[in-house]
C-alpha cells in the first residue's frame, strides 16, 4: 500500500513538473505538449518553421524565443498585428506573412539584417515602414494585393533588390525610389491606377520582366525602348493608342504574346489606332519593321 501511494505521488509530481507556465489553449494545441524547438526543421540550407493555415489571430509568444529560425512561414492565417518582438529573429533569411489581415508592419522589421526574401502579399497594408530599407540584403519583396499608394524614399537603399511585386495596390504613379533600384530584373505593377510611365524607367537597365497590365496608361515613354534586357513587357488592358517608334530596339522580346506566362510583348485589349491592330496580327517582326520604317520616314 505504501508502494502504491509513492507511485501515485510520483505521477502527481511528474504532472506538475511537465505543466509549466500555462499557454493559451490554441498555442498549447499547436505545440501538442512538445517543446517549441521541436517544431523547427533543420534542412540543408535553413532552420525553418512553418505555421501556415493554423487559424492564428496572433503570433505565438514562444516564436520570439527561437532566434535560430532562418525561414519562417506564417502565411494564410488571420494575423492582425506582428509585434516588435519580430526584431529578435535577426537570423531570418525568408519571411512569409502573406494572406493575413495585417494593417502595418513593425518598424523593428529593420533589425532583420539578414533578410533576403519577404512576402507580405494579400494583407491590408496602407503603408510600408521606412525601416524596411535597413534590410540591405533584401532581394525579393512582394507587397501585392494591399492598399498601398506610396513607398518611403529610403527604399533607394535596397540596392540588392531584384524582384519587386507591387501589383493590385493603389499606385497612381510609379514611386520615384523604384528608379534607383538598378538591380531589379522583375517589376510587377499590374492592377493599380497608373496613368503613365515616367521617362526615368530607362534607369532600370537590368529589367527583364516588366508588367503594368490593367492600369490607365495612355502612352509608353520612348525611354522604355532603351531597356534592351526586356524579355517580357506586359501592357495588356490599358488605354494605349500608339506605340513608340523605337520599340523595335527591344530585340529580346521573342514574340507577340497572348498567354500571361509567355515572354514577349503583351499588348492586347488596348484601343490601338489603325493600322496597328492589323500590323500586330502579323507578329512581332512585322510590327518592328513597320515601326522602323515609320521612324525612317519621319
Amino acid at each position: 500500500m505504501g508502494t502504491e501511494h509513492s507511485k501515485n505521488e510520483g505521477r502527481s509530481s511528474m504532472f506538475f513538473l511537465r505543466k509549466g507556465p500555462k499557454l493559451p489553449a490554441w498555442e498549447d494545441a499547436l505545440l501538442s505538449g512538445k517543446e517549441p524547438k521541436s517544431l523547427l526543421k533543420r534542412g540543408l540550407r535553413y532552420v525553418s518553421l512553418s505555421l501556415i493555415m493554423k487559424g492564428m489571430t496572433s503570433a505565438p509568444d514562444f516564436l520570439w524565443g527561437l532566434p535560430e529560425v532562418q525561414k519562417l512561414n506564417l502565411s494564410r492565417n488571420q494575423l492582425v498585428v506582428i509585434p516588435p518582438s519580430l526584431g529578435k529573429l535577426d537570423r531570418l533569411v525568408v519571411l512569409n506573412l502573406g494572406g493575413n489581415c495585417l494593417k502595418c508592419l513593425p518598424k523593428e522589421i529593420g533589425l532583420l539584417r539578414n533578410l533576403k526574401v519577404l512576402f507580405v502579399n494579400m494583407n491590408c497594408l496602407t503603408e510600408v515602414p521606412a525601416e524596411l530599407s535597413l534590410c540591405r540584403k533584401l532581394e525579393v519583396l512582394s507587397l501585392s494585393h494591399n492598399c498601398i499608394s506610396q513607398l518611403p524614399l529610403s527604399f533607394t537603399d535596397l540596392t540588392s533588390l531584384r524582384k519587386l511585386n507591387l501589383s493590385n495596390n493603389r499606385f497612381v504613379q510609379i514611386p520615384l525610389c523604384i528608379f534607383a533600384l538598378r538591380s531589379l530584373d522583375f517589376l510587377h505593377l499590374g492592377s493599380n491606377r497608373l496613368e503613365n510611365i515616367a521617362e526615368s524607367v530607362q534607369y532600370l537597365v537590368n529589367l527583364q520582366i516588366f508588367i503594368v497590365e490593367n492600369n490607365n496608361i495612355r502612352t509608353l515613354p520612348r525611354s522604355l525602348c532603351f531597356i534592351t534586357a526586356l524579355e517580357l513587357l506586359n501592357v495588356d488592358y490599358n488605354a494605349i493608342q500608339t506605340l513608340p517608334d523605337d520599340l523595335y530596339l527591344l530585340r529580346r522580346l521573342p514574340r507577340i504574346a497572348w498567354n500571361p506566362m509567355d515572354k514577349g510583348l503583351h499588348i492586347a485589349h488596348n484601343p490601338l489606332s489603325r493600322p496597328l491592330p492589323e500590323v500586330i496580327e502579323g507578329g512581332l517582326d512585322v510590327l518592328f519593321n513597320y515601326l522602323r520604317e515609320k521612324k525612317e520616314h519621319n
